[in-house]
């Protein structure tokens, strides 16, 4: 695992002060010390189970609580009597228990500024982690503990954890460390190996962690990308903000992997894993056929159409009419309903061409009533002369 650059003292020494005010860190070891003598209290228990990752203790017949396996360099067996440091009570009642001198793996001798560590969380205050390091004490700021803010640091007590050595002054016995940093490396060493895993075309549930004007921004898991509003849904010019929310978990196709600048950059889809409405729509629609739509818009080049399940097509400002024009909007407005005649249909490109002229002459060049079968039998029975009663 490699190092990260641990942070100036500059940064390091402002991030303590705001921890813990006016106090010092050795004062505020020496004041934990002495508060640990007297609020964590050892108590000898007997070993009832192990049971997960704990081991149950019992201290008497009302009386009992658990401690991390962690804790223990070999299992104790049950009925074992073991003394246990007294952290505090749960929520249950139950004693959460901790082991006096747990077995470290770091050495006092050989520890080193850079150096990952491990380090068990013995207690908390108010700036951060009461910590022990090869049977040293050690802190670690509030800021350092995760790569997040953990509100409730108390959760961290008996954990063991690899931190990096961020300050170390032997002769004072001062120790300050950082789980953050490593938590950053094992971040990144996470996210190079799935970048190496992963290829154009798979699919993965995300996550939402940004919505702007042009897309949002989703995380697969340590990598994040790209949804262009494009690529969302099918319908066009969204506002990705009525879309989708932060927090939402949505499914994605992985479309590009884009690895020319310093960041690998990666561009995920939505729309690619639903039915195009298109596609389904091309059935209704066939080359030739009158159809009825609506206008949505008018540009200087024509009228585009809607013609129902998201399919939209465009009038040519040619063929809006059979005379010339100057504007669109001289022949049509918007949300007006017109009947078009579909004169293309090109899956390939996605448009459709249609005309409103041409549905005009085709209902001009309709046959007349007086040429249909039901209209010569009525004049073969009646004459040739005008019909009364609204038929003729």
């Amino acid at each position: 695992m490699g190092m990260s650059t641990p942070p100036s003292n500059d940064e390091l020494n402002r991030e303590i002060e705001a921890a813990l005010g006016n106090q010092s860190l050795d004062d505020l070891l020496e004041q934990d010390s002495s508060q640990s003598s007297q609020g964590r209290a050892t108590k000898q228990g007997v070993i009832a189970a192990i049971y997960g990752k704990d081991v149950l203790v019992e201290f008497g017949p009302r009386e009992q609580g658990y401690c991390p396996k962690t804790h223990f360099d070999n299992l104790p067996q049950v009925g074992e009597s073991l003394e246990f440091v007294v952290e505090r009570k749960d929520r249950d009642g139950m004693l959460v228990l901790s082991r006096k001198g747990a077995i470290q793996k770091a050495t006092w001798d050989a520890i080193d500024i850079g150096q990952i560590i491990e380090a068990r969380c013995t207690g908390t205050n108010k700036g951060g982690l009461e910590m022990e390091v090869a049977g040293h004490k050690a802190f670690m700021p509030a800021g350092q503990v995760a790569m997040h803010h953990v509100p409730d640091l108390e959760v961290m007590i008996g954990e063991k954890m690899a931190c990096e050595v961020i300050e170390l002054d032997k002769r004072a016995n001062r120790v300050v460390l950082s789980r953050k940093n490593v938590l950053k490396i094992e971040h990144e060493e996470a996210k190079q190996e799935k970048l190496g895993t992963i290829e154009i075309g798979d699919s993965f549930d995300a996550t939402i962690t940004s919505v702007q004007p042009y897309g949002a921004f989703a995380d697969i898991g340590g990598l994040e990308g790209l949804i262009h509003k494009s690529e969302m849904t099918w319908e066009r010019n969204i506002d990705p903000s009525k879309f989708v929310n932060v927090g939402d978990v949505v499914r994605v196709q992985l479309l590009e992997i884009n690895r020319d600048g310093e960041q690998v950059k990666l561009a995920f889809g939505m729309k690619q894993l639903i039915e195009d409405p298109f596609v389904s729509s091309m059935a209704t629609v066939a080359v030739g056929e009158l159809a009825t739509g609506t206008v949505t818009r008018l540009t200087e080049f024509g009228a585009f159409i809607d013609l129902g399940s998201g399919t939209e097509g465009l009038v040519h400002i040619s063929e809006l009419a059979d005379h010339r024009i100057k504007s669109p909007k001289d022949v049509v407005s918007e949300g007006q309903e017109l009947t078009v005649k579909v004169l293309s249909v090109d899956a390939a490109t996605r448009r459709i061409g249609l005309s409103l002229k041409q549905a005009n002459q085709s209902d001009e060049s309709a046959p007349a009533r007086e040429d249909d079968a039901a209209m010569r039998k009525l004049r073969e029975k009646f004459g040739n002369g005008p019909l009364k009663g609204g038929i003729g």
